[in-house]
């Protein structure tokens, strides 16, 4: 069993933990010891919309350092201006 624990974005008391650690590196582990899986499962919403909305190339490590930084901001409240999403801007987004 685990130890309960409050979720440093949502600040709920024990609200349900990840299962699993999402990426093999420090991040994941402080993902899993941190978030709980509600707020998890809205990043990986959010994610999923920045991905389409700047067509992102995950191979790409410009990239994965987007979504990282973007995952620092919406999950941990790190400095940082989060990526915004308008659908007006569809087919002129740079990122």
């Amino acid at each position: 069993m685990t130890e309960p624990f409050v979720c440093v974005r949502c600040d709920r008391d024990d609200p349900g933990r990840i299962e699993r650690v999402p990426f093999p590196n420090e991040l994941g582990r402080r993902i899993v010891a941190e978030i709980c899986a509600p707020c998890w499962e809205e990043w990986k919403e959010r994610q999923m919309l920045l991905i389409n909305h700047y067509g992102l190339k995950l191979h790409e490590s410009a990239a994965r350092e987007f979504l990282y930084k973007n995952l620092r901001i919406y999950l941990f409240g790190e400095e940082g201006t989060a990526a915004s999403i308008d659908a007006s801007e569809e087919g002129s987004v740079e990122w």
